[in-house]
Formats: C-alpha cells, structure tokens, sequence
C-alpha cells in the first residue's frame, strides 16, 4: 500500500499499533455503500468509464455478500476496512479496482463512513427513547391517580401521583431525543470527496455523493472535512446525557424495589437470584444500567481528549474515534431497552406508595397554603404555624389530620373545622392543578399531549 516510498515493511509493533480492522471492520457496510456512490459519480463524471463503474459496482456487492455470510477478514497487514475491502475487490474483478480510489482518500472515505454509522446510530437511541417513552406513558396513564410520596433530599415531601413521577421521565426523554435530532441534523454534510485534505483536481460532484448518501449538501471545507469530529463528540454528549437520565430512573427502581420501599416488584426477567441467599431477587439489570452510564461518560471524555489540540488536518491520533463510540452505541441501546423492559413489566404496588405518603407529614404544605387562601395570613407566618402543628403532631405520634381542632386552633384560632378537607393525600394532589402539577386532570392532560406527540393518537 505505501508504495515505493519505504525500503522496509512495517515492524511487528508498528504493524499491531498501527492496525485497525479489528474496531473498523464495523463501518464494513457503510464502507460499501460510500465506495457505490463514489464510483457511480465516477462514472457519470466521465473519471471512469460506465463499464470500468458497473464492474467495481458488481465487485463491491460480492464483497459485500461475503462479509454478510462469513465477516469481514481480519489481515493485520491490510491495516483498516477500506483497505481490506479494496484489497478483496481487486482479487475479485482485478486490476480495474485501482480506479475506485480516483478522487478520494482515506481520510475523506473514513469520515464518510464514521458518519454514516453515526447518524444510524442516532437513529437507534431515537427509535429505543420513543419505545421508553411510549412505555412511561402507558403506565402514568394507569397510575394517573395513584397517590405516592413525593421526595427532596429523598425525605417525604408532598404527595404527588405516580404518573406525574413517571411523565418526569418522559420530559427527560424528549429532551434526549431533541439532542440527538439536534446532533443529526448538524452533522448530515457528507466530506465525501475532500480527499486527503485539500480537496481533488478531477472534477467530481460532491452534491451527487451526497444525495445518493442522505447527506443535505457537501461539507464546505476540506480540511475541516477530514479533521471533524464533532459529530461523534455530539453523539456521546447526547448519549452521556440519555445515561445520566437512565441512571437516575433505574436509581428509583432499586430504592423502590428494596424491602424497605417495598414500591415495586419488578419483572423476573430483569432480576438476578443470589449464590447463597435463597430469598433474593436483585435489580441487577437496573443497577448495570446505572453502572454503564460512567461507562458511557468515559467513553465521551476518551474521545474528547483525544481531539483536544489535535493541529489540522488528519492525524493517526483519529483512529482511536470509534472505539469509544462503538462501546457507547452498544451499551446505550442495552440500557435503553433494559429500563423500557422494566417501566413496561413492573408491578406498582400503590397501596405500599400511599401509605407510605400518609407519614412523614406531606401535607404540611397543605395546611400551609389553607392558612393563606382561607384565613388570609401572610405565607411565611403561616408556614411559622404550620410548624408548631407538625412538631405536637410528631410529639404524640399522629398524622397532621389527626390533630384535634381544638389543639390546632390552640397554636392559631384562625383555624376551623374546614382545614381537614385539605389534609387529605388525595386532596393535597388534586389540588396542585397548575399546569405541569401533580394532580390527576394535569396528570392525564400530559399524558394525552404525549400521546399526540409520539404518534399514539
């Protein structure tokens, strides 16, 4: 491959470091499709001939039928898919295989191909987040008035219903997918034809390449052509994020599937048993989940320092691109259809969730906001009064509603019998019906627009 220029062969260490077939044999039909469109402009350039175009185009499907059936070859001495490729097409059809690489290099054919399997990876995460999407809006519908604590610092905050706390991970979805739809629709410019660096002398159509490839135009400029990778950067970016918000849910089903929560009873086939405790079920896809977003994360900063201060314009520091990638792709498609397969099979056991709202005085903010509406007091006394409530009803062991009223008009005469409607759960969450709130009518408004939103209606 390198010609004339070297006296010697690579050493066996260059040869091993050097070497990248085992990581970018990935890009093989991504490769193939590129090399198609590539010599289909040849061809209608008049750089090859239509019968030279037609041969290589014959030859790049038998290749490509090859590694479908038995995999793509690993020949050290070849270096990298492009060359193993080329290498298989010219013992196929012969020396005409040489005219494939008229106009393009390495370094333009690679960022072709890197991007063609990055926008399909893109296209992945979008397609798992709406299934986890539909899911979370499938089971907030059933639960959009089951009463639950609501957590800060996870100590009981307010009652809230449990589709409200699912519909939270909904909005985190969507956000997650608007970043990857961002991030595809930035990096959909093919390099196509930038060649090494400085772009080529036969006069090629880099519009045709690109939309026979999906691209919306040519990228601009050649050297940024080879030496961007922003678009894998963004990738990880969007998926570090999507980790973090998966995390955070398979958090929730560990906590709630623990003994003490006793919240859920999640599906056999996302659990694990123990070696030498017969009675435990462990969450132990949920805890993979969380453990693959630091995975997911390191992937990012991987690549992140690898370009950090990288001069223009291709540099062999580059190869080391996909591993990263690959590892995210691979981890986040599992751990999105992991937490899809939890929210979808678990079993809720509300009657646990509403007990467990009724402690810990979640309702003070109820009796709070009754003060200020019913009897006009300024918030922050009446948040002074509420206090003095919750601290004599912790003394004797009580819920709140389960003050006498004389005790309670005691610490403010201003109260009344009226205020043990509003110290209810079910009333603390009906009445959070500002929009976006807790209660059942905004509850299953959301749902309604999110079902609209994913195609559901």
């Amino acid at each position: 491959m390198w010609g004339g220029r070297f006296a010697e062969g690579p050493s066996a260490i260059m040869r091993e470091i050097n070497a990248s077939i085992p990581f970018d044999k990935a890009l093989w039909r991504q490769d193939i499709t590129a090399s198609k469109a590539h010599v289909a402009m040849l061809g209608a350039q008049g750089i090859v001939s239509a019968e030279d175009a037609a041969t290589i185009t014959t030859g790049l499907d038998r290749v490509a039928a090859e590694y479908e059936a038995h995999g793509v070859p690993e020949n050290w001495d070849l270096e990298d898919i492009h060359m193993t490729t080329e290498s298989r097409l010219a013992e196929l059809i012969g020396p005409v295989a040489g005219r494939l690489h008229t106009a393009r290099s390495r370094n333009d054919q690679v960022a072709t191909d890197f991007r063609l399997w990055v926008r399909e990876a893109m296209e992945q995460a979008d397609a798992g987040l709406h299934a986890l999407q539909v899911a979370l809006v499938t089971r907030a519908d059933e639960h959009a008035d089951s009463i639950m604590p609501g957590f800060t610092h996870l100590q009981t905050a307010q009652p809230v219903t449990l589709g409200h706390h699912l519909m939270a991970y909904y909005e985190m979805a969507a956000r997650d997918r608007s970043r990857f739809a961002d991030a595809r629709a930035r990096m959909n410019q093919s390099p196509l034809g930038a060649a090494a660096l400085a772009g080529t002398g036969f006069p090629i159509d880099r519009h045709a390449t690109a939309a026979a490839l999906g691209f919306d135009a040519p990228t601009r400029n050649s050297l940024d052509s080879v030496s961007d990778r922003d678009f894998a950067l963004d990738y990880l970016m969007a998926a570090a994020q999507t980790a973090l918000h998966l995390s955070r849910l398979a958090e929730e089903f560990i906590i709630w599937a623990s003994q003490p929560f006793g919240f859920v009873r999640l599906p056999d086939s996302l659990s694990t048993g123990s070696s030498i405790m017969p009675q435990k079920k462990n969450p132990d896809a949920a805890e993979l989940v969380r453990g693959h977003a630091g995975r997911i994360v390191g992937c990012l900063t991987s690549l992140m320092i690898t370009m950090k201060g990288l001069p223009l314009a291709y540099s062999k520091d580059m190869q080391d691109d996909k591993p990263p990638v690959f590892e995210a792709a691979g981890l986040l498609t599992l751990c999105i259809a992991a937490m899809t397969g939890m929210v979808e099979a678990t079993t809720f056991r509300t009657d646990r969730m509403r007990a467990a709202a009724e402690l810990g005085y979640a309702t003070a903010t109820d009796l709070a906001d009754w003060l200020v509406r019913q009897a006009g007091i300024p918030f922050r006394e009446a948040h002074h009064i509420t206090g003095s409530a919750v601290k004599l009803a912790e003394s004797r062991g009580i819920a709140l509603d389960q003050l006498p009223l004389a005790d309670l008009q005691a610490i403010d005469a201003r109260v009344d019998e009226r205020v043990y409607a509003a110290l209810s759960v079910e009333a603390s969450v009906a009445a959070r019906a500002s929009y976006g709130g807790t209660a059942p009518e905004q509850v299953k408004a959301r749902v309604a627009e999110a079902r609209v939103a994913l195609g559901l209606e």
